[in-house]
């Protein structure tokens, strides 16, 4: 029951966090001078904006085993790329940190999700 609860928890706020990218395809010019800063072309904005909240529906319907994978690994590369480039850009703990946390997040969803929404509950093809 706890593992439950910690999966359905972890995977929520990472996916909630995931759906908040929808934001990038509002041209909001905090998030267009983000991108700036980090050094990012605004095409990244783009597909981000939509790649991310497409993860975040994967990762809480049942089924798509394959492309949970997909979102987890997506996610997480996402994520060390923002660390790496918040930290390259000098940026405070306070904005770097998130990422990581983030990223914690991700790997515990990971961990503790139940059999039936990993690839090892696909049955083997010969």
């Amino acid at each position: 029951m706890v593992r439950k609860i910690v999966y359905w928890t972890s995977t929520v706020i990472v996916a909630v966090m995931l759906l908040f990218s929808l934001s990038y395809l509002t041209g909001n010019p905090q998030v267009v001078s983000g991108f700036t800063k980090a050094g990012y072309p605004q095409h990244l904005r783009i597909i981000l904006g939509i790649a991310k909240p497409a993860a975040a529906i994967v990762l809480l319907l049942p089924g798509f085993a394959l492309l949970k994978e997909w979102a987890y690994a997506g996610a997480a590369f996402a994520w060390v790329m923002a660390f790496v480039a918040h930290y390259s850009a000098g940026d405070g703990v306070q904005v770097w940190g998130m990422p990581l946390v983030l990223l914690v997040l991700l790997i515990i969803s990971y961990l503790t999700r139940p059999a039936s929404r990993s690839l090892r509950a696909l049955p083997a093809t010969a």
